[in-house]
């Protein structure tokens, strides 16, 4: 199948884990996944299954019930390629191939049991679809297990599994914290997994715990994936989630019930992770086993595109009035914004007239929501706030954004404001089309900026493009030169 056939070849993917079990439909196999469906039911088939050996039968009577409804939502959608995985759970209980068996009976969908190595790879894999370089260690929990596996250089190595699942671990009997950091040196060991590196986090309840340090730092941008904690961050955080009631963690979050009850057993669990790991830096993914799964669907051409830029792309050509100028304007206006992160100028670019539906007294404050909370992978917390402010910028320079830009540096800050009003003066010469901007040259040298108009552009002079050239100007703290040849 041809890349153009995948990019349009909607795929389902059914997970049926530890604790939850989930149908993700995504749009087409894309190096930024869209995702056109996706519902989770926490069914809780690991609940007891270290005691009894089976699984929980409230659980699985749930888990089928979901599967049935998933099944039939695939058949309706038209989804005609559909993975699935089943996790510990179902891998480790008895009546795991009668449940297999009996969701194949009633569902057609045919479970694919994963082992651990296997569901430590999917989630490392998952990973690189938001970190195509990424380097260091992935941690997945789920109900029943913990995986970790090691990236270097955007490819999976050693992988191992652990039962340090929260699941499980509320029957152990035993000392708890002396068997997980045990276990976890054990692991590491067995793989031969180096200390000291970044640690990317998979799974519900490290993003519960993210979630709670978000809320008592009161942190202003509200997307888990890319939140960065340090590790005496994350020890405090856990240590205070552990001690807490779930019923008093509810108030302070929107996080399911279910998922709260397991926080105090998962905060243990990175405590010992810190303890035996010492990371550098900790990093919360979004993605995991089934974008892992998208990941693995993947030609090598297309797992070699940047996610950030590509989800630009789509919206650009999705949503612009003219498809393609993005680049036109890049290329126009990059020479002034040397010391920027390129790949941010180019987003900024490709997305400075996506939101031109909305109403002109809304459309600066709709676009800084859109970046902000956008599905986009390969971008820091830093580098979406730059280009929502820039977005924002080229629309209106006003409006307070309080905490928010706090998360720049006032350089940065002032690059992404300038880079909007560029942007602005783009579009508004041209009229967003890439074939106006021909006749035109913007420079920037020896404290002056310099825009000339030549052949057809000279008609295009007029009060609004000088003011918004003699804006732009004063943004980069420099003398305005305007020629028309």
């Amino acid at each position: 199948m041809s890349m153009t056939e995948l990019e349009s070849h909607r795929v389902g993917v059914v997970d049926v884990g530890s604790n939850s079990v989930r149908l993700v439909v995504f749009d087409g196999v894309a190096r930024s996944p869209a995702y056109f469906f996706n519902e989770k039911v926490l069914c809780g088939l690991g609940q007891g299954l270290a005691e009894s050996g089976v699984l929980s039968p409230m659980g699985r009577r749930r888990a089928l019930a979901a599967l049935r409804r998933f099944s039939t939502l695939l058949t309706h959608m038209g989804v005609k390629t559909v993975s699935t995985v089943a996790t510990a759970a179902v891998r480790e209980a008895a009546d795991g191939p009668e449940f297999c068996a009996e969701v194949l009976h009633e569902t057609t969908l045919a479970l694919d049991v994963a082992s651990g190595e296997k569901e430590a790879g999917l989630s490392a894999q998952g990973v690189l679809l938001g970190w195509p370089d990424a380097d260091g260690l992935v941690c997945d929990i789920g109900g029943a297990s913990m995986e970790l596996a090691r990236l270097h250089n955007g490819e999976v190595g050693a992988k191992a599994t652990s039962p340090l699942g929260p699941l499980k671990l509320a029957d152990y009997g035993g000392d708890l914290d002396s068997f997980i950091r045990r276990t976890i040196a054990e692991t590491m060991d067995k793989i031969n997994l180096p200390t000291g590196e970044r640690l990317f986090l998979v799974g519900g309840s490290w993003r519960a715990i993210a979630r709670l340090d978000m809320t008592r730092r009161k942190y202003p941008l509200h997307v888990l994936h890319e939140y960065r904690m340090s590790p005496e961050d994350m020890v405090e955080t856990a240590a205070w989630a552990a001690a807490q009631a779930p019923e008093a963690l509810s108030e302070l979050t929107e996080t399911s019930m279910a998922r709260l009850q397991l926080v105090p057993l998962a905060s243990r669990v990175m405590h010992g992770l810190i303890e035996v790991l010492a990371p550098s830096e900790i990093a919360i993914s979004s993605y995991g086993i089934r974008e892992g799964l998208l990941y693995e669907a993947m030609p090598d051409e297309m797992r070699r595109l940047d996610p950030l830029l590509e989800a630009c792309r789509f919206l650009e050509k999705t949503n612009a009035r003219f498809p393609g100028f993005g680049d036109a304007l890049y290329a126009w206006l990059k020479d002034l914004f040397a010391d920027v992160d390129q790949r941010l100028v180019l987003a900024a670019c490709l997305l400075h007239d996506t939101t031109w539906r909305a109403h002109p007294d809304y459309r600066a404050d709709m676009c800084f929501e859109t970046v902000t909370r956008a599905n986009m992978g390969g971008i820091d917390h830093a580098g979406r706030l730059f280009l929502a402010y820039a977005m924002r910028s080229r629309y209106s320079g006003s409006g307070d954004l309080g905490a928010m830009l706090a998360l720049l540096s006032e350089a940065q800050a002032a690059q992404a404001k300038s880079l909007g009003l560029a942007m602005r003066l783009g579009a508004m010469i041209s009229g967003a089309q890439a074939v106006m901007l021909g006749d035109t040259t913007l420079g920037l040298a020896e404290g002056k900026l310099t825009l000339s108009l030549q052949g057809d552009a000279r008609a295009l002079m007029g009060e609004v493009l000088e003011k918004r050239f003699h804006a732009l100007a004063k943004a980069l703290n420099v003398e305005p030169d305007l020629t028309i040849g």
